[in-house]
């Protein structure tokens, strides 16, 4: 009870002191805590959604998967109509409704405007059935009549100003189509983003599969009293096992499958992200109770002398921990759930609509946030709490300050380097990787040792770095820089612990910006060197070309040629009988000049001869596949054909590797023209002379489907620089959590070490050190000792990505650059962090009583 008691007074008097190790904590938990609630409620939603629209038994093509959702040639695969009366006179079977649902689709408004989310959910476009009113409810308006009504959702409609009356055209596979909009509906559950157009039945089937004899799913309910599994059951025994059959709960958790891979990617990036802050707070921890046993190394030595043991002066610093550990887990959770909503709002301004109605708290997030932090933080307190154990009796009688351990001081360093020579090794290791499994496990291995490393042989680089620094920036202020630089090697481990903090965040930055600059790069001299073409048109979503729009851009003036690119499902059985699913594009000929592959045998024009197709070379090495062989291939949805090999492509770079070339007039005889794939994108050369006129005619033909878009060379090669950019930003965003706790530490450091300095700052002024000096001295301290920790960070990193990219090489992406622009700014602005890390302490520092101070022990 003492230990407790003494804990919490020491806790209280220096509550200002630990304040900002309380902040570290609180935002670390709070990212914690915030990634559960937030993919907790996402899977909340999207469950309620799966419940709310999946009837009791669903009825679907045995070929149906989530491949088809969005297929190739834009047509679902389907159901004949009659077998919904036939499933109507089941046993069991109350009512049977025929669906057609395709995600193949694009709509417009009068403007032209594409009214479809651009958040990554889909268009959907549906038959009206009485089963939509489980889900939604309308508004306004009425249920589409006929072929010229459409209803929308109501978010669709307020988010594009849309209204009764407002005339859509739906673009889809067999053609375009208009019609009005005749009502509007609401979600009674989240919606998440998705856009839904409701037609008539007969305008569904003719306009979506072609047909107005076709559905692509058959809806069941059960009867009262009969279970979802007896009336599978039931119906699978009079249908026969030609068809795909799920229960309620079946569908539902086969539409969880389709969206966990997603919310998982987003979950373990999050932690991932959380867990770097986490280290970085452990920095500061330890310093501050490194520090505030040192300041009270008289007080823990009265504590001994009167009878208190090692146990217990160490129980009473982890109790502070705890104490810390406690506040700051608690403060945590509950900004957690702010920082939930807040990623809520955020992904609905991105087009997925997320309810905070929906807002999930589980019962593990509180406990796993309360445990993760209290936990990092009493372990983080450990080594300080031992330090202040072994504080003597005797202590009482000198000075503050703990007395150096030089044993440990020499067991650190010989451990620090041999932590970063193997990790050194091991990022030489990976560079020098001929694949890229090994590679990665090597270079894995190797940041983590190298960053264990220079943590451990920080202080003993802080002598070298921060008087080299000191030369550099210091010195130039004269006798205030000097004691600037003194101050920051006054004690390396400290030095060294505080500019590790800042180093992590750095360094991972260095690291992926090398990465980053170094795919684009790569990515950019690859086009040059390979693609041929002067244009490409494809959509920004993977959707594939309905052929209205391709017909359109054959038709543009100025045109030397225009090629289409199909990928094709076949499976490949090679010489051997091993069988492989193909990686098939099917092109026209005129692909060779668009895109200039290098052959290791044979010419690639043969492939584009009759019953002809070629082969990449690591495929050829792999199944002993040589030029002239027969290779078997199997269409899905098509029947068998046998080609031969007339050419074997280099799997070098990233364009088409691993692709097997064939004619779109070889893969037009064993597909019926139904089933033949849409293309995936589009090549265009312009005739010589006219690239700028026939830039324009491209774009002007595809006017009408503004879900296509027109790039020139250069404006590829800005989308995938926008697009690394965009993907390194987030990432930048998400380490700015780390970066932010290592400026606390900083502050703290600063703060801690002001009360520490109190008699000698309280001398200095009385020796004529103004205000202003002394403040400019506590700054240019914290700036030395962030820029110690920017050099560390930013060499550590480019070390890390130097030897990503050689391993990267191994996948086509040869070419390594140093965003040298990049890594200067993060370089000047860590001196700016320092500077602004500064401000309190030295704010605090000068309006010190000069008295008082130099009276303080």
């Amino acid at each position: 009870m003492t230990v407790l008691k003494t804990s919490l007074r020491n806790f209280l008097a220096h509550k200002g002191r630990m304040a900002l190790s309380a902040v570290a904590v609180l935002l670390s938990v709070a990212f914690v805590s915030g990634t559960l609630v937030f993919t907790d409620t996402m899977n909340a939603t999207f469950d309620k959604l799966f419940a709310s629209t999946a009837s009791d038994v669903t009825v679907s093509p045995k070929a149906a998967s989530a491949d088809d959702e969005n297929p190739q040639n834009g047509r679902p695969e389907t159901l004949p109509a009659s077998l919904v009366e036939q499933v109507r006179k089941v046993e069991g079977v109350k009512d049977a409704q025929g669906s057609v649902v395709s995600t193949s689709v694009t709509v417009v408004d009068a403007r032209n405007k594409n009214v479809g989310p651009t958040g990554g959910a889909p268009t959907i476009a549906l038959n009206w059935t009485p089963n939509e009113l489980r889900s939604v409810e309308i508004a306004s308006g009425h249920e589409p009549r006929g072929p010229t009504e459409v209803v929308v959702d109501g978010a669709t409609a307020d988010k594009h100003g849309l209204k009764l009356g407002d005339e859509l055209r739906t673009i889809a596979v067999t053609g375009d189509f208009t019609a009005k909009i005749a009502g509007i509906v609401d979600f009674k559950v989240t919606n998440p983003g998705a856009t839904l157009v409701y037609f008539d039945t007969a305008t569904a089937q003719r306009e979506l599969l072609g047909k107005e004899s076709l559905f692509t799913q058959v809806t069941v309910d059960a009867k009262p009293g009969v279970t979802d599994d007896a009336l599978k059951k039931d119906i699978a025994g009079a249908l026969g096992g030609g068809y795909k059959l799920q229960t309620a709960a079946e569908a539902a958790d086969a539409g969880r499958e389709d969206v966990a891979g997603f919310l998982d990617v987003m979950k373990y990036a999050m932690l991932g992200f959380a867990g770097i802050a986490f280290l970085v707070g452990i920095f500061l921890i330890v310093n501050t109770f490194s520090m505030l046993v040192a300041q009270r190394t008289r007080e823990i030595g009265l504590m001994r002398a009167i009878g208190s043991s090692r146990k217990q002066v160490n129980r009473s610093v982890l109790v502070e921990a705890l104490l810390l550990g406690l506040v700051g887990s608690v403060a945590g959770v509950a900004a957690g759930v702010g920082l939930a909503v807040g990623l809520m709002k955020l992904m609905s301004a991105m087009g997925m609509e997320l309810s905070t109605r929906d807002l999930t708290v589980a019962w593990t997030t509180p406990a796993v946030g309360l445990a993760l932090g209290i936990v990092v933080t009493v372990l983080a307190a450990y080594i300080p709490a031992r330090r202040a154990g072994k504080v003597s009796p005797m202590a009482a009688l000198r000075d503050a300050g703990t007395p150096a351990d030089a044993r440990a001081g020499r067991v650190r360093g010989v451990l620090g380097l041999v932590l970063t020579a193997a990790g050194a090794a091991a990022l030489v290791a990976a560079a020098r990787a001929a694949e890229a499994g090994p590679g990665s496990l090597w270079l894995g291995l190797g940041v983590v040792l190298s960053l264990l490393g220079f943590i451990v042989v920080g202080p003993l680089l802080a002598g070298g770095v921060v008087r080299a620094l000191g030369v550099v920036v210091l010195r130039i202020f004269g006798p205030v820089g000097r004691m600037a630089e003194r101050n920051a090697l006054r004690n390396p481990r400290r030095t060294g612990a505080t500019a590790a903090a800042l180093m992590i965040g750095l360094a991972l930055v260095a690291g992926l910006s090398v990465v980053g600059s170094s795919m684009v790069a790569s990515a950019t001299e690859e086009l040059d060197r390979s693609v041929g073409a002067d244009f490409i048109v494809q959509s920004g979503t993977g959707q594939p070309i309905v052929p209205q729009a391709q017909a359109a851009v054959a038709k543009a003036p100025g045109l030397d040629h225009v090629t289409a690119y199909k990928w094709v499902d076949a499976k490949v059985t090679d010489p051997r009988g091993k069988v492989t699913t193909a990686d098939l594009a099917a092109t026209d000929p005129t692909y060779v000049k668009d895109l200039r592959r290098e052959t290791t045998a044979g010419t690639l024009t043969e492939a584009y001869g009759e019953g002809a197709m070629s082969v990449g070379s690591d495929y050829a090495a792999e199944h002993g596949v040589k030029v002239g062989d027969v290779l078997t291939l199997a269409f899905k949805g098509g029947d068998t054909a046998k080609l031969k090999v007339a050419a074997i492509t280099a799997d070098t770079g990233q364009v088409d590797k691993g692709a097997m070339y064939t004619s779109i007039a070889t893969v037009a005889r064993h597909l019926p023209a139904d089933r033949m794939p849409n293309s995936l994108l589009v090549l265009a050369s312009a005739k010589d002379g006219q690239e700028t006129q026939a830039y324009q005619a491209l774009k002007d033909a595809l006017a009408p489907y503004p879900q296509y878009k027109v790039s020139n060379q250069a404006d590829y090669k800005e989308e995938l620089q926008n697009q690394v950019g965009q993907l390194l930003n987030i990432v930048y965003g998400l380490l700015a959590l780390a970066i932010v706790v290592a400026v606390l530490g900083v502050v703290n450091t600063l703060a801690l070490s002001v009360v520490e300095r109190t008699r000698e700052i309280g001398l200095m002024r009385a020796i004529g050190l103004s205000r202003r000096q002394l403040r400019r001295m506590i700054r240019l301290e914290s700036v030395v000792i962030a820029l110690f920790g920017a050099l560390l960070g930013l060499g550590l990193g480019m070390g890390w990505g130097t030897a990503a990219q050689k391993l990267l090489a191994l996948e086509g992406l040869g070419v390594l650059e140093i965003p040298w622009p990049t890594i200067v700014t993060v370089f000047v602005g860590s001196a700016f962090v320092g500077l602004f890390a500064a401000l309190v302490p030295a704010f605090r520092a000068g309006r010190m009583n000069v008295l008082n101070a130099i009276a303080s022990e």
